[in-house]
């Protein structure tokens, strides 16, 4: 049923055709009555048909037998094809319309396939046989317009049919006709038509071969439109538009020349949707299936080469059929072959020459330009598969890259651009596979013709915007460098172009003169363009490694707040030129390593930096590459070098081989025997041999080398028979050189003849001749083609020269230049066809680094110049651009140098930190600041240093904005400005930088307006808010980046501060960046405040008050806000924040500031006292710091505050305050040392004392408190460190500071608070602890007035020594074992010293404790006590009189006398002789006659004195540590007593010495050992020995005596007299002691022979004595010795009165003293009584 319907259709579409020819009234002429037969036959066919189908339909509408196949559709339409032929061949318009119009439609619905074969030739099909009947009808270009377009509709609709298929020559045919009709037809309308047609034609057959499948294709996918394939499959351009606007594709896009005629694109779009829809014909419910023959299956090959294919350049039939023949065997599909072939015509149609000049309207330029333009459309339209398969790779390069290098460098403006379109699409697509001919093109063409000064403007611009979409794309700008600058033989593309782009921006590129400013500004904005893009490549390649600062900014630079600018193109993909599929896995090769290139591009710059100077002095150049190993050292290897370099200047290598020294000899002759002359002629063979080198001019030196040449041309043709010797081939090649100088110099005017050159040639062959044709030969050979020499580079031509040439002279140059350019290029691209180089894919982002090192310093330069010279907007836009950028990367990539350049740059052209007026402040430079604080805002993390700059910058921002602002009215203010009459000074100072311009007027009105503008522009609101954003995200900033930040903003407020008026702009945003980065972490913040800190410690102290002021409540707030978050245990943090407050303190003595830290610190411990932890350290400092002071209110509040922590705190948060207790006791040690004010010390060490109750009602805190050095420590450890010592050492301080009231308030607590908690101490703690004691003693300590010295030992060093026995007595349990060595050393070099109070004390002292805790004393202990008051006793001798002598001696009894005066008066005080004899009378007459001197003035004898005293001191303690205080003086008494009653003494008479049982006191005697005892009575009679032989000695005596009377009560009493006799009655009374103890029995018989021998010596002694004085003073010790001795056992009484009796007699003879005479008087009667001389009741 279905198939019927399509039948019906079918007929009527040619039934109606066929009507409408028969009814044509020229159908009736003669001519054509074939054709109306024809007509009518088929007309009457149709008609039948028709009705035997209508018939069928209605007798059996439901049969479901198909029709037989001599009715199928397809095949119907064919039997009529014979009608529609003629009508095409009758060469009639109206005829061919109706035909053309008939074809299409079948073959659009499809009635219509020509898959049979075609009748009249069984080689093709009919649709072949069509196609050639419809391109016949064009008449070669003579139909009328009409059948033109029918014509080209057919076409269009045979080639986008999907029941068609057309391949081979009928594809070129119709290729052909449509490309004719272009050419030949002369309406507009028709040329685009037939163009955009072909536009159409050619990418359906792309889309084809690009779509084929690898199974049948089914009917769904023949149904399928043109239009849905396109947009499928991307056969139309990249913005979509449908084929219907096709032509407008063509010619619309950004590679059009002309915009399309509106007419013609209306028809074009009619024609094509008739095709279009006629295609798609009917609905699908409609149609049926299809039943005509379908084309053989097209499978894909994949795995044949086609590497090899062969495709030569003629056009011959017989190069087409090897072509098919070596497609065929490779597997090539017929696609692909269709594709290929139209392709390689285009190419060969865009080779053909055009007339110079051309002319647009003549066939050869309108055929090379349409091809171009299909050319490029095709290329555009490339899928993969035409991107990689070698047969079209091969015919890129053999066909279309010649083609490019004749056109590249066409004089016409059309064929250029369309020449480098197609080269920017070989790049973008193809680059993979034409490596060496894209270095071609770029090196040796369009960058030559962009370098050339006779380039004409359009030529130029239309390079330059061709070089602006290359520099777009981020791929192609990478690969351009890793291929050709890191490859050791390719040219440095990307360096030349970015040379070449800079200097076109800069305005630097020679152009022609007649180009107007305009034209050349144009230029320099496509310039900078190109710049810019080439920046941005480079920031999008490295995107991967850029890490934005602020989440809330975009990634890309064109989004910030300030300067939204637009971008200057849509945003770049990194690959965008190059999807992946154009760059598969196996091209990306090793050496796309970032660090191999690098180490390549290196070596490259080594090898050229060694070319350049071998092209000006070779043998250098030769040593220098030597010396860096990159060409060998031997003759060969630099040979090969020279050989293989093709950069070496020809000329200066032809000098250098020439050259007679044995080095360039040897590589000369390495050089030559490299080449292969074999099987050449010898003209060709010296071709070959000058190919590398500039011939030399000088004569010998050719001759070396043409004698080198012809030696290895003979070596190389042994066997060729002509020449007789080397010499021969020698002398014709030196004469084959003098004919092409002959021949082809235009100097030589009359040129050399064949037979002159055979006459020359005569008898150089051994003395015979060449033969006559061999030498013709040579000679014609010559004269058609000259041996052309390498030549340098034609020099450019300069500035001046250029502008001096006519337009037509520099057109002559320019075709001159081309030329020679497109013939190198010719000869390059087809030596390089056949070559295959690898291409690098670039990937890494690390490129970007040696990229931006080559081009930052050019770009650098270009950037600043335009910004310095230019007002232009556009191009100070793209400056601003490309220094953001520029600073992106040179971020990125951490080039520290090259951002601060940049940075710096940037920062000069702001006006702000330069020395340039504002009033020249102009636009861009609000722009330049705009860009700079998008550059911090975006770049932040990356600019570490460089924030200086930038932050100077915001900073003079701020002073012009108040400036600003005080332009309008001077009274203005800034809240960041200092108050007062500062602010208007730094407003007024810095307003008259342009007052003189502005209000002097020297500005004019429109410069005026323009400042204006620009001061309010630095004003607005948008910039102040983007200002304060980069303060306010800092937050985003990364560790690093915020300690460079605020180090920078910590030296920018400085300088602010050190101005000659300071401003506080800086130092607020430091207040204001520390809160927004309040929240990061530890690690972080603490690295920041170390710069903050520091600051804070610089402003707080070095300015001014108001300054100071500002910053402290600053740190008051900042402090407030961070003590709220609180701190963990074992953080320190809040100590360093709190630190500045401390230092600030210590440093700035300004009334105000101290008062203001104090209240500080008092807010914060009222406000935050739970949440304060480390920070308790700082503010007992600063407390400590205030407690010095002398201003009352200070000191009174920093007590209060002290005291409250101490007081309350304590109680409450004594964990937290624990680790700075001890700063709280110094703190309080520092209060009680303010002299000022007393009240407050004594409530200091009152507070003290409350500190020692925490410690010992607190220990644990201490125990578990433990900073991280100090978690292996005893804990107990802790409790004396951090609790204990503290305390006693702050009181020990007090004591030291002090005066006497405070410092024995501390004492007292000191030893109250030892006594009180001592019980808990350590013996460790106690060591510690005395050391501290011992150190109130320490000399050099003590107050060096004497006045003060004296009453500080008086009563501190005794209070002092007094507790410390109590202590010691108290606890001598615990320090007995331990510190008793200590105690006696100290109390030893007490006694030792020269201050007589401290020695009295340190007596006193070791009595009291030997009297206290004696009986706790062991044998040890005790014998340590003996030693000690042993040495202190024999120390302590004044041994100093014995060695005195007098300083004049002839003056003895004057100077000296008075010098001794005051030491004998002292002890002579205590002498009680008053007794005066004459003689001391006369001497102290003579003494008093000089003046007196003082101890101080004789140190020798100041120290006798003291020791004197002390001894007697010692003598005394001695005495009572054995017999108890007192007791020997009541013995001496009631001694004395007896004597003088004179009654008579018994030994039944008790005596007043106790005995051991007793309770009363006795003294150490009974605890002390017999050894002990002798040790102390040998020491005592050392002394008297000592004292006694200087009493009696002479000499000694009167240097002192004489002298020392001054008291005429006590003359003549010897000065040691009371040290003489009290150290003798102490040995006495130990001796009688122990003699007198039955316990001691073993001790009896010494003490016995000790007291013989001393009573005896005494008793005569006293009798020898010379004075009734000195015998009055020793009256005690004879009543001693008498009394004991009387009491006595009649047995002891009996030994010693032998002895003694003799003496007592004689003493009797002599004394004069009752006490004696009273005694010896009962020692007689003794005596009697003992030895019986008497009885006993006459005693």
């Amino acid at each position: 049923m279905i198939q019927g319907q399509e039948s019906l259709g079918r007929n009527m579409f040619l039934s109606k055709a066929l009507e409408k020819i028969l009814e044509e009234k020229d159908v009736r002429r003669s001519q054509h009555l074939q054709l109306k037969k024809a007509c009518e036959s088929a007309l009457e066919e149709i008609r039948n048909d028709s009705k035997n189908l209508s018939d069928q339909t209605i007798r059996g509408s439901s049969s479901t037998l198909p029709l037989p196949k001599s009715m199928s559709s397809f095949g119907g339409s064919e039997r009529y094809f014979l009608p529609f032929e003629l009508a095409l061949q009758s060469k009639q318009p109206r005829f061919a319309i109706l035909a053309l119009d008939c074809l299409q439609k079948l073959i659009a619905y499809g009635h219509f396939s020509g898959n049979k074969v075609d009748a009249t030739n069984s080689s093709r099909k009919l649709i072949d046989r069509l196609v050639e009947v419809v391109c016949e009808c064009l008449n070669n270009g003579r139909a009328e317009d009409s059948v033109q377009l029918q014509i080209i509709k057919l076409l269009l609709t045979i080639i986008a049919s999907h029941n068609v298929e057309v391949h081979g020559e009928s594809l070129l045919l119709i290729i052909r006709t449509c490309f004719n009709i272009h050419l030949f037809s002369r309406e507009k309308v028709t040329q685009e038509t037939a163009s955009g047609s072909l536009v159409q034609m050619i990418s359906r057959i792309l889309a084809r071969m690009e779509e084929q499948p690898e199974v049948p294709r089914t009917e769904a996918l023949r149904a399928r439109s043109v239009s849905q394939l396109d947009s499928q499959r991307g056969t139309i351009d990249e913005n979509h538009i449908n084929h219907s606007s096709s032509a407008v594709h063509l010619n619309g896009n950004s590679d059009a020349i002309h915009p399309v005629n509106p007419e013609v694109a209306e028809l074009l779009e009619a024609m094509i949707t008739a095709v279009s829809n006629e295609v798609d014909g009917p609905s699908v419910d409609d149609q049926r299936s299809l039943t005509s023959v379908p084309a053989s299956p097209v499978v894909r090959h994949r795995e044949g080469s086609v590497d090899s294919v062969s495709l030569r350049s003629s056009g011959s039939n017989e190069e087409a059929a090897a072509e098919d023949n070596s497609t065929n065997k490779k597997h090539c599909t017929i696609l692909e072959k269709d594709a290929y072939n139209v392709f390689r015509s285009l190419c060969k149609l865009s080779m053909k020459p055009c007339k110079e000049p051309p002319d647009v309207r003549a066939l050869d330029y309108r055929s090379k330009t349409l091809s171009l333009k299909l050319i490029h459309s095709m290329l555009q339209n490339a899928g993969p598969v035409f991107r990689s398969h070698p047969m079209f790779i091969d015919a890129i390069k053999k066909y279309l890259c010649v083609s490019l290098s004749k056109n590249g460098v066409s004089s016409a403006p059309e064929v250029f651009r369309l020449s480098l379109s197609i080269f920017v699409e070989l790049l973008a697509k193809f680059k993979l596979h034409l490596k060496m001919q894209i270095e071609v093109f770029f090196r040796d063409i369009f960058l030559n013709i962009l370098e050339s000064p006779s380039t004409s403007f359009a030529n130029k611009w239309t390079l330059v915007e061709a070089l602006t979409k290359i520099c777009s794309d981020a791929q192609c700008v990478v690969d351009l460098y890793v291929n050709y600058d890191c490859d050791m033989t390719a040219a440095n593309l990307f360096a030349r172009i970015v040379g070449d782009l800079t200097k076109i921006a800069q305005g630097v590129v020679l152009i022609d003169p007649a180009v107007s400013p305009q034209q050349a500004q144009r230029m320099r904005i496509k310039g900078y363009q190109c710049v810019v893009s080439v920046l941005n490549c480079m920031v999008e390649w490295s995107r991967d490694l850029y890490v934005n600062t602020h989440s809330t900014v975009k990634n890309e630079l064109d989004g910030s707040s300030v300067g939204e600018e637009p971008s200057t193109g849509p945003p770049m993909s990194r690959n965008s030129s190059s999807p992946s599929f154009d760059v598969p896995k196996k091209a990306v090769s090793t050496l796309d390593s970032p660090t191999h290139l690098e180490e390549r591009k290196l070596q490259k710059e080594i090898i050229e930096q060694g070319i350049d100077i071998f092209n000006k002095k070779p043998k250098k150049g030769l040593q220098f590459l030597h010396e860096q190993g990159l060409v060998g050292a031997t003759p060969w290897e630099t040979a090969m070098f020279l050989m293989q370099e093709e950069r070496l200047d020809k000329t200066q290598m032809g000098d250098f081989l020439s050259e007679n020294d044995p080095y360039a000899r040897d590589i000369m002759h390495a050089y030559v025997d490299q080449m292969d002359f074999s099987g050449r002629d010898i003209v060709h063979a010296l071709r070959t041999f000058l190919d590398g080198f500039r011939l030399p001019g000088e004569a010998q030196k050719i001759d070396r080398l043409m004698e080198k040449f012809a030696s290895r041309y003979c070596e190389n043709n042994p066997h060729l028979g002509i020449f007789a010797s080397a010499d021969t081939a020698y002398v014709l090649a030196y004469s084959i050189i003098m004919l092409t100088t002959d021949l082809h110099s235009p100097q030589v005017k009359t040129k050399m003849t064949r037979e002159q050159y055979i006459k020359m040639n005569r008898g150089i062959n051994d003395q015979k001749d060449l033969p006559e044709d061999y030498l013709t030969k040579i000679y014609n050979e010559i004269s058609e083609h000259e041996i052309k020499m390498k030549t340098a580079p034609p020099p450019k031509l300069k500035n001046q020269q250029n502008s001096a040439i006519n337009p037509k002279q520099r057109k002559h140059i320019y075709n001159m230049e081309m030329v020679q350019v497109a013939q190198a290029a010719k000869v390059m691209m087809e030596n390089v066809s056949h070559v295959q180089a690898s291409f690098t894919s670039a990937r890494h982002s690390e490129h970007v680094r040696p990229m931006f090192k080559i081009c930052w310093t050019p770009f650098l330069a270009a950037f600043s110049l335009g910004l310095q010279d230019s007002d232009d907007p556009e191009i100070n836009q793209f400056c601003l651009e490309g220094f953001r950028y520029a600073i992106r990367i040179a971020c990125v990539f951490h080039m520290a140098m090259e951002r601060d350049a940049y940075v710096q740059a940037l920062s000069r052209f702001t006006l702000l930190t330069a020395n340039s007026p504002l009033s020249d402040m102009k636009a861009k430079n609000v722009d330049t600041i705009r860009t700079l604080v998008m550059v911090a805002q975006t770049d932040g993390n990356y600019l570490e240093h460089c924030w200086l700059e930038i932050l100077k910058c915001i900073s003079q921002l701020e002073l012009a904005q108040l400036i600003g602002s005080s332009g309008k009215s001077k009274f203005g203010g800034s809240q960041m400005m200092l108050r007062g009459k500062s602010s208007m000074n730094v407003v007024s100072d810095s307003f008259t930088i342009f007052d003189h311009e502005i209000w002097k007027g020297k500005l004019d009105q429109q410069r005026l307006v323009s400042l204006q503008e620009s001061i309010e522009e630095a004003r607005s609101q948008s910039m102040v808010v983007a200002v304060d954003r980069i303060f306010t995200t800092s937050i985003a900033l990364d560790g690093d980046a915020i300690v460079h930040f605020v180090s920078a903003l910590c030296h920018v407020s400085m300088e602010e501060l050190h101005s000659a008026h300071p401003r506080m702009f800086s130092l607020q945003k430091i207040v204001d960046v520390s809160y927004y980065n309040m929240d990061r972490i530890r690690l972080q913040w603490s690295r920041i405040w170390q710069v903050l800190g520091e600051h804070f410690n610089q402003v707080g102290c070095k300015f001014s008050e108001e300054i100071a002021c500002f910053a402290i409540d600053s740190l008051r707030q900042l402090s407030m806000k961070f003590l709220e978050k609180g701190e963990f245990a074992h953080f320190r943090f809040q100590k360093d924040f709190l630190r500045p407050f401390e230092y600030i303190m210590k440093t700035n003595r300004s009334p105000v500031i101290r008062d203001m830290i104090i209240h500080c610190v008092t807010q914060m411990v009222s406000s935050k006292p739970g949440n304060i932890k480390s920070g308790w350290k700082n503010i007992f400092s600063v407390l400590h710091h205030a407690a010095a002071d002398n201003d009352a209110d200070l000191v009174d509040l920093a007590f209060s505050t002290t005291s409250k922590i101490i007081t309350q705190y304590f109680n409450l948060y004594f964990t937290n305050i624990v680790e700075s207790f001890q700063d709280s006791v110094k703190c309080l040690a520092e209060f009680a040392c303010n002299v000022n004010f007393p009240d407050i010390s004594m409530e200091a060490i009152r507070l003290v004392r409350v500190c020692a109750r925490y410690v010992d009602e607190r220990p644990q805190v201490f125990r578990e408190h433990a900073l991280d050095f100090e978690e292996h420590s005893d804990k107990d450890e802790r409790v004396w460190v951090k609790g204990w010592f503290p305390i006693l050492l702050g009181l020990s301080v007090v004591v030291s500071r002090c005066k006497l009231d405070v410092r024995t308030r501390a004492l007292t607590v000191l030893f109250e608070i030892i006594k009180t908690f001592g019980h808990s101490f350590h013996p460790e703690w106690w060591k510690d602890l005395f050391q501290v004691l011992f150190r109130l003693f320490d000399d050099l300590k003590l107050p060096q007035n004497h006045m003060e010295k004296a009453e500080w030992m008086t009563t501190t060093c005794s209070h002092a020594l007094f507790s410390i026995v109590d202590v010691m007595t108290q606890y001598f349990d615990i320090l007995g074992p331990f510190l008793l060595d200590d105690v006696y050393s100290q109390l030893r070099w007490c006694i030792t010293q020269d201050n007589e109070q401290l020695a009295r004390s340190g007596t006193n002292c070791l009595e009291n404790l030997v009297l206290t805790s004696g009986h706790k004393f062991d044998t040890e202990v005790w014998k340590k006590t003996c030693t000690t008051l042993g040495t202190a006793l024999r120390n302590t001798l004044p041994t100093e009189l014995m060695d005195f002598v007098p300083r004049d001696p002839v003056a003895a009894h004057s100077s000296d006398d008075a010098q001794l005066d005051g030491f004998s008066q002292q002890l002579m005080d205590h002498q009680e002789n008053h007794r005066i004899d004459h003689e001391e009378i006369r001497r102290t007459k003579r003494r008093q006659s000089h003046p007196r001197l003082s101890q101080q003035d004789n140190p020798v004898l100041a120290r006798a004195v003291v020791k004197c005293t002390v001894q007697l001191e010692l003598i005394q303690a001695a005495e009572n540590i054995v017999f108890f205080p007192a007791t020997c003086r009541k013995e001496d008494v009631e001694l004395q007593a007896i004597a003088e009653s004179g009654r008579p003494v018994l030994p039944s008479v008790p005596v007043t010495v106790r005995d051991t049982d007793s309770p009363v006191p006795t003294g150490m005697y009974p605890n002390m050992s017999s050894e002990q005892l002798f040790e102390l009575v040998a020491s005592l009679l050392d002394i008297h020995n000592f004292c006694k032989s200087f009493n009696i000695t002479e000499d000694t005596r009167a240097r002192t005596s004489e002298t020392a009377v001054t008291n005429p009560s006590k003359m003549n009493e010897p000065v040691l007299l009371k040290q003489e006799i009290h150290s003798f009655s102490c040995a006495l009374r130990i001796l009688f002691r122990m003699y007198d103890d039955s316990s001691r029995k073993d001790a009896c018989s010494t003490s016995e022979e000790m007291l013989l021998s001393l009573n005896r010596d005494a008793i005569g002694y006293a009798c020898s004595l010379p004075s009734e004085l000195y015998r009055g003073a020793w009256k005690s010790v004879l009543i001693l010795i008498l009394l004991k001795i009387i009491r006595l056992d009649d047995e002891r009484f009996r030994r010693h009165a032998a002895v003694l009796y003799h003496n007592v007699c004689l003493l009797l003879t002599i004394t004069q003293q009752t006490e004696v005479k009273n005694l010896m008087r009962w020692f007689f009667a003794r005596c009697g009584e003992t030895f019986q001389i008497i009885s006993p009741q006459h005693a």
